[in-house]
Parts: structure tokens; C-alpha cells; sequence
């Protein structure tokens, strides 16, 4: 199993930036890549970004492209997210994810999920 715990939710103005944290902790060996994904009220949960555990590559969606920049510390088992020029459309609650199996980008593709932190973007 894999334990993950997200934080750095919080409210913030359009234009402006947070950057989230997830803690893995548990059977980290066993992990290709870890994610984020985001749900907005009344709608799917979609993909956010990825990283590969051991090599480092990235993906992410046409959506937060040049904004969105995902990084790790494998010193700390930790996974970065930091969003800058965050737009109201960004409001959803965050998720982090992790995978056994290749670098997966939907939602079946992963094994363990955090609890999520909420992300609010006002106007």
C-alpha cells in the first residue's frame, strides 16, 4: 500500500499562485509515477499532470500547459504541484495519485489516491 497525504490548498486571486504538496509514504518502491488530477463540482475527474518516480519525465494537460509545472523529491517521497497564473476555471478539488504501471493519464490508471485539497480561484 501507499499512503498520500496533499496540502497547500487554499483560496487565491486570479493571476496569482500556490503550489500543492503530496507526501507518499509506505511501499514507495513500487511506484512508476505519480500524478495530479482535479475535480470541479458537477463534473468528471480529469488529468492534471504526471511524473515519472525514478526518470523524471513529465506530461501534462493542454489545460495548464506553461502553467502548471509538477516536480518530486525523492529524498522526501514528495510530488509538487506549482500553479501559477491560476485562472477561476482552475476552482476544483486536487487530487494526488500514484501508479504502478507506466505513466498513465486516466483515471484507471492508478492504484492509490490522497484525500485531495481544495483549490479556489476568485474573480
Amino acid at each position: 500500500q501507499v499512503q498520500m497525504v496533499e496540502s497547500g490548498g487554499g483560496l487565491v486571486q486570479a493571476g496569482g499562485s500556490l503550489r500543492l504538496s503530496c507526501a507518499a509514504s509506505g511501499r514507495i518502491f513500487s511506484v512508476s509515477a505519480m500524478a495530479w488530477f482535479r475535480q470541479a463540482p458537477g463534473k468528471e475527474r480529469e488529468f492534471v499532470a504526471v511524473i515519472n518516480w525514478n526518470g523524471g519525465s513529465t506530461y501534462y494537460a493542454d489545460s495548464v500547459k506553461g502553467r502548471f509545472t509538477i516536480s518530486r523529491d525523492n529524498a522526501k517521497n514528495t510530488v509538487y504541484l506549482q500553479m501559477n497564473s491560476l485562472k477561476p476555471e482552475d476552482t476544483a478539488v486536487y487530487y494526488c495519485a500514484a501508479t504502478r504501471r507506466g505513466l498513465p493519464v486516466g483515471v484507471n490508471g492508478y492504484d492509490y489516491w490522497g484525500q485531495g485539497t481544495q483549490v479556489t480561484v476568485s474573480s
